[in-house]
């Protein structure tokens, strides 16, 4: 297992693939497919920072097999459409890594269409790297070997959340289910549902809603006061939560939020006094990581011109675990190959500053820490501009953290 140095990326010309100057080798081409314009850009643009952050370290390191990997980027214009005529265009320009992160619907489209691709160009595979399309169906039913997925989900994000909100006294015993309806808000809702016995609380009513064409929230704030609620739990991401924030910041409501995406900049700043004591589970908080943590924040602020936050810095321990796969690939005929790298990715551990990160076999699914946090005047990292930041209420590691594998996923490997 690799422990990350971010000042040198680890394992620097560790490997003879890294370290190696043949005369005519391939670049390893990494295709960033992402919300890179509209509404909905702010998460597809923290992915892209993560990532063009993460691939400078690993040209920093050496790149690979002598030759710095390339990075590309596609906007996929927000919707599954535009993903798949970006993976088109990816695949021409010889694109061997698919790296997109922001929406499960985009998730969903891009793995079938990676393995369709792979099913009809043998010797040109492409891998998909999943850095937060979390809905449980793409390591369930829809898993294939060539899908590997550095986020969490639904029944991971839920497990711990309920389980820090309990251990510090903040659950309540009505909670108000509120999230997107389609696959990663079904999946929360329906996890959220099925923590009840542990929480020990009861769910007193459920709101799937359109996913990111609500402007007014307020009605449905109306509905949670109206339940009785003492908390709300959510995986609102991007403007459903934004704008939900602020809906119940205006109508003063009093029950507390545990969320997913309450670090996603700019939620604290609209949340104002509202903000204070509500939960949000992550896969990082500086904080709970001492000085690895430390130098990783300083490391990212000296190179993007401010701190890792909201899923950057998942995606930058995810492309951590790509790049440590790759030092461990050597080239064939000076090229990648794509089937060896997957296989090797399968075996990919590595020290975060949060713990131990590694990669499941059987449905690649990650083994990550996850950390409980509440939003506190307390916190040392003040956020958004506030006098508030994230105060740690519990750590898991990756093992505690953990659910089961699917029965649904059948992983055929090729070969």
């Amino acid at each position: 297992m690799n422990k990350i140095d971010f000042s040198t990326l680890a394992g620097a010309c560790a490997a003879a693939a890294l370290c190696a100057f043949p005369a005519a080798a391939a670049p390893v081409k990494i295709g960033l497919v992402e919300t890179l314009s509209g509404p909905q850009a702010s998460s597809g643009q923290a992915y892209r920072a993560a990532v063009r952050y993460a691939v400078d370290r690993i040209n920093a390191a050496g790149g690979w097999n002598g030759e710095p990997v390339q990075l590309l980027e596609y906007d996929n214009q927000g919707g599954p459409a535009g993903a798949a005529d970006k993976l088109k265009a990816a695949a021409a320009d010889g694109v061997q890594l698919i790296v997109q992160g922001a929406s499960s619907a985009i998730g969903g489209q891009i793995t079938e269409d990676v393995r369709k691709h792979n099913l009809r160009n043998p010797g040109k595979e492409m891998v998909y790297i999943n850095m937060g399309a979390e809905a449980l169906e793409l390591t369930g039913q829809k898993c294939n070997f060539y899908h590997f997925r550095f986020a969490s989900n639904a029944q991971v994000r839920a497990k711990a959340l309920v389980e820090g909100m309990k251990k510090a006294n903040a659950l309540g015993s009505k909670v108000y289910a509120i999230n997107q309806n389609y696959s990663w808000g079904q999946d929360m809702e329906q996890a959220i549902v099925d923590n009840q016995a542990a929480g020990g609380y009861t769910v007193v009513a459920k709101t799937l809603h359109d996913v990111n064409r609500i402007q007014d929230f307020a009605p449905y704030v109306a509905r949670i006061t109206a339940s009785g609620a003492d908390t709300v739990l959510t995986g609102n991401w991007s403007n459903d939560l934004l704008l939900l924030m602020k809906a119940s910041k205006a109508a003063g409501l009093k029950a507390r939020y545990g969320t997913v995406y309450l670090d996603q900049p700019g939620n604290l700043a609209n949340a104002g006094e509202l903000a204070e004591g509500n939960f949000v589970v992550h896969t990082f908080n500086a904080e709970a990581g001492g000085a690895d943590a430390e130098q990783f924040v300083n490391d990212y602020r000296a190179k993007t011109g401010r701190p890792p936050v909201f899923i950057e810095p998942q995606t930058v321990f995810g492309m951590l675990m790509v790049a440590d796969a790759l030092q461990r690939t050597p080239a064939r005929d000076g090229k990648l190959d794509v089937n060896e790298f997957a296989r090797t990715l399968e075996t990919t551990r590595i020290q975060t500053p949060m713990g131990e990160m590694s990669m499941r076999e059987a449905d690649h699914q990650v083994q990550m820490p996850m950390v409980v946090s509440v939003v506190s005047r307390q916190a040392r990292l003040k956020v958004d501009g506030t006098d508030m930041g994230f105060a740690p209420a519990l750590l898991l590691s990756a093992q505690e953290a953990s659910t089961p594998a699917q029965a649904s996923c059948q992983m055929k490997r090729p070969g």
